[in-house]
C-alpha cells in the first residue's frame, strides 16, 4: 500500500492541476513540473523515482488525507480520479495505441531534456498527442472550468498534457497493484499509507 499510494498522490495531483488551468488559466510551475516530468520517466527503479521522490508528491497526499480523511470534499476531484482510472483500462487494453502514446512520448524526450519537460512546445505536443489518441477512448475524462480559459488552445493543450501525465499515474497506480476497488473501499489502508508519508 505504500509504494501504491504514491501513485495515487501523483494522479490526484495532477488532476488538482488541470482544475486549476481549466479555471485560473495558470498551473503551480512545480507541480506542473513533476506532472509532466512523470511522464518521461518511463523506466523507473521506483515509484517515488517516477515523481522525483516522495517530497514532490506532497501536495498530493495532503489531497489524500483531506479526501479520505473527510475533512475536505472536492466532489469533482473523485470523479476525475475514477474516470482515469476508468480511462487507463481501457487504453491498456489497447496495444496499438499504446506503442503509439509510447512512441510519441519518446519522440519528445530530447525536447523535454533541453528545454523542460513542461517547456510551450513539449506541452503542446503531449496535448496533441492525447487529443488524437486517449480522447477517442470512452469514458470521456470531462473537464470544466472557466470557458474563458478552455476557449484558449494553449490552456487546452495545457490540461490535455496533463491528464496524459494523470494516466502516466493510473498505469503506475495499477502496476503497484492498485484497483477501482481500492480507491473506492480501502480509505482506511490509504488513509494510514498517506500518514506514514506525510510523517
Amino acid at each position: 500500500m505504500s509504494t501504491r499510494v504514491l501513485a495515487l498522490a501523483g494522479l490526484v495531483q495532477a488532476l488538482a492541476q488541470v482544475r486549476r488551468v481549466a479555471d485560473t488559466g495558470q498551473a503551480n510551475a512545480a507541480i506542473l513540473n513533476t506532472a509532466m516530468d512523470s511522464v518521461f520517466r518511463i523506466d523507473s527503479p521506483s515509484p517515488s523515482a517516477v515523481y522525483g521522490g516522495v517530497e514532490a508528491l506532497r501536495p498530493g497526499l495532503t489531497l489524500l488525507r483531506d479526501y479520505f480523511g473527510t475533512t475536505q470534499r472536492d466532489e469533482q476531484l473523485p470523479r476525475l480520479v475514477l474516470a482515469v482510472m476508468q480511462l487507463e483500462r481501457r487504453f491498456v487494453r489497447d496495444s496499438a495505441m499504446a506503442q503509439r502514446v509510447q512512441a510519441g512520448i519518446r519522440s519528445q524526450s530530447d525536447n523535454a531534456e533541453r528545454h523542460g519537460s513542461s517547456h510551450p512546445d513539449v506541452m503542446s505536443a503531449l496535448g496533441s498527442l492525447y487529443a488524437e489518441t486517449l480522447s477517442h477512448l470512452r469514458p470521456r475524462v470531462l473537464v470544466q472550468g472557466n470557458p474563458h480559459y478552455l476557449g484558449q488552445a494553449t490552456v487546452v493543450a495545457e490540461v490535455r498534457a496533463i491528464l496524459l501525465a494523470a494516466v502516466r499515474s493510473a498505469v503506475l497506480w495499477r502496476q503497484c497493484g492498485g484497483s477501482l476497488w481500492d480507491f473506492l473501499l480501502r480509505r482506511r489502508a490509504l488513509l494510514e499509507a498517506v500518514k506514514d508519508h506525510l510523517g
